[in-house]
């Protein structure tokens, strides 16, 4: 595979000399599967090579090899070659590939850990194995525990005997001033779940749990942001079809806008939950919960076209990657918003919402105009309880014009 990236017999001897010379090839063959361009992974080529050479030349053989050997090599350098963009990914991939090939020993002596680094690892746990929540749980309630024991503790040593209810409806109220309530609600949730957990394993000697506050957060108070579907039709024509960029973005919007999915929905989905021979679509929705939807026509077609230019990367089996090397899932929700964002910025759209959840309930309102119940847009959308499929009863002007009462004392 090192010929993909170098062409001149010449180059091929010093590309595999030093210590690291019988791994060049393996290495190079990983960057061909991560899709690196010729120039890109001929320059890591270069990197890796000169780092063996220079091992070579101080006799440090290939198991001695480590951040900190890289860290004297960088040195050795100059500056110039540790501010290069690529020198650092370079040699991290470098070392990934090597000890997974068992070639070089893991880190003898881990990093050590923080306190807060521990309560947050031992708290990430508990979330995991004894509640069973979801990655995009973790990700939510993490941040704002940490956020909580920085604001509490800041840099000083963490005594959790010393938290006290005044420390927990200070940081809300704190927050109500620089959040959305939804937003200060799942922050309140997170806190919770986290002083049970240390009721639970002893840190606290009184549960503080029922000290977090509720925030006042009416499920029916705000109209739902939606785009009519004319709006929906030039958001999905913005895309660049001919490019690979622009037909994965197609595929995304369509997901998002016919099937009512959800971002962290979209990006879960796997190769094999499409199921052509049976037109449907395996959906992994909230709670680990699996549900079959059927793949339309125009949704199946927009994915056949992104498929045949899809990236090449028999690791991931993610049906959407990043279009630039190295190949892998997208990294989130947020990268799904994203899209949606500069969609419809190309569009000349400005709604006052922009995030992926937009198109969601512009399918519900959509559907409801059509004269849909809202049993049946909960059953599309997968709601869980009726509750949460009500709000869009608010859209409907014209049930509600009906419902309106006259004026007492009649029009003045």
């Amino acid at each position: 595979m090192i010929d993909h990236y170098c062409c001149e017999p010449a180059v091929f001897g010093r590309l595999r000399s030093g210590p690291l010379g019988p791994y060049i090839d393996g290495f190079a063959e990983l960057l061909f599967q991560q899709g690196y361009s010729r120039e890109a992974g001929a320059q890591k080529l270069r990197l890796v090579s000169r780092l063996s050479r220079w091992l070579g030349r101080r006799e440090i053989g290939i198991q001695l090899l480590d951040e900190q050997r890289i860290k004297e090599f960088v040195r050795a350098r100059g500056k110039r070659l540790g501010r290069r963009p690529g020198t650092r990914p370079t040699f991290t991939a470098l070392l990934e590939y090597l000890r997974q090939a068992h070639i070089i020993a893991e880190p003898r002596i881990p990093p050590a850990l923080s306190a807060l680094d521990r309560i947050e690892q031992d708290y990430a746990q508990f979330l995991r194995q004894d509640r069973a929540l979801t990655p995009a749980t973790l990700h939510n309630y993490l941040p704002a525990v940490r956020r909580f024991l920085v604001s509490r503790f800041g840099t000083g040593k963490i005594c959790l005997r010393k938290l006290r209810p005044q420390d927990i409806t200070g940081f809300i109220l704190h927050d109500l001033s620089n959040f959305s309530p939804k937003r200060v609600q799942l922050m309140t949730s997170a806190l919770r779940s986290f002083m049970g957990f240390l009721y639970q394993r002893g840190d606290l000697a009184t549960n503080l749990a029922v000290s977090v506050p509720t925030v006042a957060n009416w499920n029916l108070a705000p109209l739902p942001r939606f785009l009519e579907p004319a709006e929906v039709e030039k958001l999905l024509n913005v895309c660049d079809l001919p490019s690979p960029v622009g037909k994965r973005n197609r595929a995304i919007l369509l997901l998002l806008a016919r099937l009512g999915l959800r971002a962290g929905e979209v990006v879960q989905l796997a190769l094999e939950d499409i199921d052509w021979e049976a037109g449907e679509l395996l959906v992994r929705g909230k709670s680990a919960r699996e549900e079959r939807l059927p793949l339309l026509r125009e949704v199946g077609q927009a994915l056949a076209d992104y498929l045949r230019q899809r990236p090449a990367c028999p690791a991931c089996r993610r049906v959407f990657l990043r279009m630039v090397a190295p190949y892998r899932g997208l990294s989130g929700s947020s990268t799904v918003s994203s899209i949606v964002r500069r969609s419809l910025a190309r569009a000349h759209l400005h709604p006052s919402h922009r995030g992926a959840h937009l198109l969601r309930h512009s399918l519900a309102t959509q559907m409801l105009r059509r004269g849909a119940s809202l049993t049946q847009i909960g059953q599309v959308l997968r709601h869980q309880r009726v509750q949460t499929t009500e709000i869009y009863a608010k859209v409907d002007l014209v049930a509600l014009q009906a419902l309106a009462q006259p004026w007492p004392g009649g029009v003045q």
